[in-house]
């Protein structure tokens, strides 16, 4: 009898041998060609005009401390968590008479793929009944390769015990501080064995790997029944474990220790109309929600408008709709050194590629797939196909969305010395945006007066609202390259069933001109 248990330890055992150690720019594992075989021959058998196989293995884990006294006594308790989890699977996508069928399976064996890849027919022969339209794909090069995110040490073959080691380290060095109410660190690490097969001719094998860290502070004073947060989240990104000693965890929780106090006693901002210099590490989540989700085509087509919304940014706008100021330059990137979003190929098997979104404040092109291109007039994919996972489907995700720094000779100190009343703005904090990506208000982690050209001591309750094109063309500044910082978020969620994907955005320091300022509660 298979057991949970046998079935879950056989399926991790296949799953190591069929991926084996990550590769670059050698061919894929013999043994996935073979079984990618079987779902495309009997996809041709079954008279499909397409079909592709994904078969993926997705590995994710976390580790985290948080020290806080114990109620009563005021001790401190550590509290450590741990998760890892594995998922290894298949799903094939087929088109029968200009319409999609999928399925998919977490047991991968020639006989389940041949089964599979039949229901993905039938699945399709029903929709091709209800088609408002064919699927149209834009024409793709068959390619057979092998690639890797490069790193140095595997994250996943670091001892867990080196991992908590670290984060009770930090944990303590936060706390150790008076003032400071509790403490925390996690360490996050995601991977993806990803291997495609299409009826054209592509067999590709990926392996990604992603690492995530944070570490905060907890300030409370009980007689004003008021408490302070302080965050530090290095940036995210697909780079192995080397990355860690790089972050200088060590330093920040110095840092944020201080900062926390300091927030706690911080006034509140006066409200009103004020400049803002935004730093990476908060203006990277403004470009996510403003530009990188409003030029998503399906959005902008209506596709989305059930769960995740619409785009104010409709295709009449394309080329002529000016969004930003002339100094602002959008681009998709998923070729972008260590972007979290960056691969070789899509999930189309589509080549990535660098392209323009928004050129000189001019809206140009939308984030595309192979089905959709034709949509808006363009003959190629702009190699954004990408699934959460092997049981879901495909479909259009956002790409590295990144703004182009100011002139080489541009300074930080630039932008805050041009400020007479404003606010200097760090780390991600609360949002919201309405569903056409036009009305917004951001909070974030921590926040700096800016008077007469001179940063000053920190404030509280900041928050700033606006309107994304309005926002954008306020942008009358931004920092040199040497100050560009590739900062993202590992969980943006899109589609029904839901699904989430992992995306960073680049940019420099920038400033914007005479934005509404509120206090928060």
């Amino acid at each position: 009898m298979i057991t949970r248990r046998n079935f879950l330890g056989s399926s991790a055992a296949f799953a190591a041998e069929l991926f084996g150690a990550p590769k670059s720019g050698s061919a894929p594992e013999p043994a996935l060609e073979r079984l990618a075989g079987v779902a495309l021959q009997h996809a041709q058998k079954l008279e499909a005009t397409y079909c592709d196989i994904r078969i993926n293995r997705y590995r994710d884990q976390g580790a985290a401390i948080r020290i806080s006294p114990e109620r009563g006594t005021g001790r401190n308790l550590e509290v450590p968590s741990i998760a890892d989890d594995e998922s290894f699977g298949f799903g094939v996508r087929v088109i029968v008479d200009g319409a999609w069928g999928f399925a998919a399976s977490p047991v991968v064996t020639p006989e389940e793929i041949r089964r599979i890849t039949a229901e993905a027919v039938t699945v399709a022969t029903a929709n091709a009944a209800l088609k408002a339209r064919p699927v149209v794909l834009a024409p793709a090069k068959a390619h057979r390769d092998r690639w890797s995110t490069p790193f140095e040490r595997d994250p996943f073959a670091v001892p867990m015990q080196e991992k908590l080691e670290l984060l009770r380290r930090l944990a303590a060095r936060i706390r150790s501080g008076k003032g400071v109410f509790s403490a925390s660190g996690s360490l996050d690490f995601h991977s993806e064995d990803k291997y495609f097969a299409s009826s054209e001719g592509s067999s590709i094998q990926q392996f990604v790997v992603q690492t995530f860290a944070s570490i905060s502070a907890l300030a409370v004073d009980r007689s004003l029944g008021l408490s302070r947060s302080r965050r530090h989240a290095p940036m995210p990104l697909s780079v192995g474990y080397e990355f860690v000693p790089e972050m200088n965890l060590n330093e920040h929780a110095l840092r944020i220790r201080e900062e926390v106090i300091e927030h706690l006693q911080a006034p509140p901002v006066k409200p009103g109309r004020k400049d803002l210099v935004l730093l990476p590490s908060h203006l990277f989540l403004t470009i996510h929600e403003s530009l990188g989700h409003s030029t998503e085509l399906d959005r902008a087509l209506g596709y989305e408008a059930n769960y995740a919304g619409t785009s104010f940014l409709t295709p009449d706008k394309m080329g002529s709709f000016r969004v930003g100021s002339a100094i602002v330059n959008v681009y998709g990137d998923r070729t972008t050194n260590r972007g979290l979003s960056t691969v070789k190929y899509d999930d189309d098997g589509v080549p990535t590629t660098r392209f323009p979104i928004v050129e000189k404040g001019i809206f140009k092109h939308y984030q595309t797939t192979r089905e959709q291109a034709h949509l808006v007039g363009e003959k190629e994919s702009r190699g954004c196909s990408y699934a959460q996972s092997w049981a879901n489907v495909p479909f259009q995700r956002m790409p590295n969305v990144s703004l182009a720094p100011g002139p080489r000779d541009v300074t930080l100190n630039d932008l805050v010395s041009g400020v007479e009343d404003g606010v200097l703005i760090e780390g991600r904090g609360s949002y919201s945006i309405d569903q056409q990506r036009y009305n917004f208000q951001f909070g974030g982690d921590a926040f700096w007066e800016i008077k007469g050209g001179r940063k000053r001591g920190m404030i509280s309750r900041v928050a700033y609202q606006s309107r994304t094109p309005d926002f954008w063309q306020a942008c009358d500044r931004i920092a040199g390259p040497s100050y560009w910082q590739l900062y993202g978020s590992g969980r943006d969620g899109k589609g029904e069933p839901s699904q989430i994907n992992s995306v960073s955005h680049g940019c420099s320091p920038a400033r914007f001109r005479a934005i509404n300022v509120i206090q928060t509660d």
